[in-house]
């Protein structure tokens, strides 16, 4: 509404400054619109009022001046045009006019200051509306690497899965080619198999035919031989039938003098008998007593004779002891053995090393303390330590438990756990009797078992018998107490396969390992001596040299201590057993040469060979382990 006036107002005022229309005010003129101006002038402006009223022309009243043509309300435009008449007929019409000049002026300045106010805000607003979309910017940067970032780790999970897919589907087809292969490695098998069976019954058959033959040969030759003997006999038939008729008639005539002679003998004592009763009967009771006598005595000698077996024999599992096998058995070998004990003094105390076991040094230092403290066990009345030895085959284990009886000052027995399943129901009683046995050794007996495994083993295997179980429980009740008579010695490659029971024995435990590079070298240098240096050399005996045929020596060249740490270096993975079938092969060796001299060469052959051969055993018991 304010607007229209105003804009009605300048208006009139142009028409009446340019003179195209006069306009003239109907009444008073109120200039309160422009009193709100403080930079306009306070002075009043007396207005006259005019001298005489014009009568007013009717108006004519618009209710709804918005709905007009031309779009705007004309009351405005008329009060202006009075408010100017009033203006134009008053004597300060000039001054009003300067008034409202300089309010317009003074409205122009702060218009235009609002203006530069409003372009500093809109600067302002500009500055704040590229500070912002600054920020939309990076924010919407940091969501694109945020989302480049969950893009990039939701394209590797999604990598990852399909690699993970790929190599389950690799792992499916691996295990399709395995079972592709085991199953035609098993018709190859049986192809094998059956080709063999195939070729063993030709070779059969071939034996068979080439028996025939050799029979029908036989036949033929004993058939030409036959009738050329028949022919010659024919040849010489007269001479060799007077010969036989001549002696014949002398051997007849021989015989019947003979028979006669013998019959009147015995025809002579038969009357004599007939005729005596008295000596009939003496003599069908001696003929009846001495035949009695024979078979009492042969029976009777066989039943004390498996009694004192029994009692006093040594029993059927022991392989091999140091006790004999009757108790009078070996007298004379231990008095000869006392005897040289006493000369030689403590020479036994005093001797080092294990003899043909090369040890390392912390576990011969073990087996040292271990003797030292089975002895003392011994003397002291306390019970025995059972042990067990494992390791892997050829490491010294029987010949350890052997030299551990001799230096503890025990009997030394061995048996094997395969000699206890073939026995079947008997296996029980012989346990026993083993036990009952050992207990009868004065000194203390250490009973070493070699693989034990083999009938001490879990009893919840499927494949061990009855007898089996009941031999185990035979032995579990024999050494439930701790005993002051046997030393319970195991050895065995698979401790693992040992019953818990057996297991809950064990005092002692013990690893042989392999020997090192070091044990190897002194088990070389031992097996050098033995099987090469000292070959050919004679014991010394009264008939030695002339039983024995005198062998040729080995003679050593070239072969250097170098030559054999060498050789120590390239057996890794030998056993002792292993290194002394190799300087075995090394006699064979040297004794198949035309000069019998050992030299670098050879020995490196040989070492090469053995150490191939080594590697070739590996490869064969990985792969059966495989399959």
């Amino acid at each position: 509404m304010g607007k229209t006036y105003a804009a009605g107002l300048f208006a009139a005022l142009a028409s009446a400054k340019f003179g195209t229309e006069t306009a003239y005010a109907d009444s008073s003129f109120n200039f309160s619109p422009f009193s709100t101006n403080k930079a306009a002038p306070s002075a009043p402006v007396n207005v006259p009022q005019p001298t005489a009223e014009v009568p007013e022309k009717p108006k004519v009243r618009n209710d709804n001046p918005r709905t007009t043509s031309a779009g705007f309300d004309p009351e405005a435009l008329e009060r202006g045009a009075k408010a100017l008449r009033k203006i134009n007929k008053s004597k300060s019409a000039k001054q009003v006019f300067d008034v409202i000049k300089k309010q317009e002026e003074t409205r122009q300045v702060e218009l235009t200051a609002k203006m530069q106010e409003f372009k500093a805000l809109q600067a302002q607003a500009e500055t704040e509306r590229q500070r912002v979309v600054y920020d939309e910017q990076k924010k919407l940067a940091q969501q694109q690497a945020q989302i480049k970032s969950q893009m990039a780790r939701y394209e590797d999970e999604l990598a990852r899965k399909r690699m993970q897919a790929e190599n389950e589907h690799q792992r499916a087809r691996n295990q399709e080619l395995v079972k592709m292969q085991e199953e035609s490695a098993m018709r190859q098998e049986a192809a094998r198999r059956a080709t063999e069976e195939q070729i063993q019954a030709q070779r059969r058959q071939t034996e068979r035919e080439k028996a025939d033959i050799e029979r029908e040969t036989i036949r033929v030759r004993a058939m030409a031989e036959a009738e050329g003997r028949a022919h010659e006999a024919k040849l010489a038939e007269d001479v060799n039938r007077r010969i036989l008729v001549d002696r014949a008639n002398a051997e007849r005539e021989k015989w019947i003098a003979a028979i006669n002679t013998t019959f009147d003998h015995i025809g002579g004592g038969f009357r004599a008998i007939l005729t005596d009763q008295n000596k009939l009967v003496v003599a069908v009771g001696g003929v009846t007593a001495l035949a009695a006598g024979i078979y009492t005595t042969r029976e009777g000698a066989r039943v004390v004779w498996s009694y004192v077996d029994r009692i006093l024999g040594q029993p059927s599992l022991i392989r091999e002891s140091s006790r004999g096998k009757y108790p009078w058995s070996g007298f004379f070998s231990r008095a000869m053995s006392t005897l040289k004990g006493a000369n030689g003094g403590s020479a036994t105390k005093s001797e080092k090393g294990f003899g043909d076991v090369i040890l390392h040094p912390s576990l011969e230092k073990r087996i040292q303390q271990l003797a030292n403290a089975t002895a003392n066990t011994k003397s002291h009345q306390a019970p025995f330590r059972n042990m067990l030895f494992y390791g892997p085959p050829g490491t010294g284990k029987t010949m350890v438990a052997r030299e551990l009886a001799r230096r503890s000052g025990l009997d030394y027995a061995l048996m094997t756990g395969g000699d206890v399943a073939p026995l079947g129901s008997q296996a029980v009683t012989k346990i026993h009797q083993l036990f009952d046995w050992s207990k009868k050794s004065k000194k203390g007996l250490l009973l070493f078992i070699d693989e034990a495994d083999a009938f001490l083993c879990e009893r919840n295997k499927t494949y061990m018998s009855e007898a089996q179980r009941s031999a185990l429980n035979a032995l579990l009740f024999r050494t439930g107490d701790q005993s002051k008579d046997i030393v319970l010695a195991l050895a065995t490659n698979r401790p693992g396969d040992l019953d818990s029971a057996v297991a809950d024995r064990i005092d002692e435990v013990i690893e042989f390992p392999l020997p090192g590079e070091d044990e190897r070298f002194k088990l070389i240098k031992l097996y050098l001596v033995r099987y090469i240096a000292q070959a050919g050399e004679r014991k010394p005996g009264l008939f030695s040299n002339l039983i024995k045929k005198q062998q040729q020596k080995i003679e050593i060249k070239g072969l250097t201590d170098d030559i054999l740490r060498e050789a120590a270096a390239r057996t890794e993975g030998f056993s002792g057993r292993e290194v002394a079938k190799m300087m075995a092969s090394v006699q064979a060796a040297v004794y198949g040469s035309e000069d019998c001299i050992l030299e670098g060469n050879l020995f490196r052959e040989v070492v090469d060979y053995k150490v191939a051969e080594h590697q070739q055993r590996r490869k064969l018991a990985a792969a059966e382990g495989d399959k």
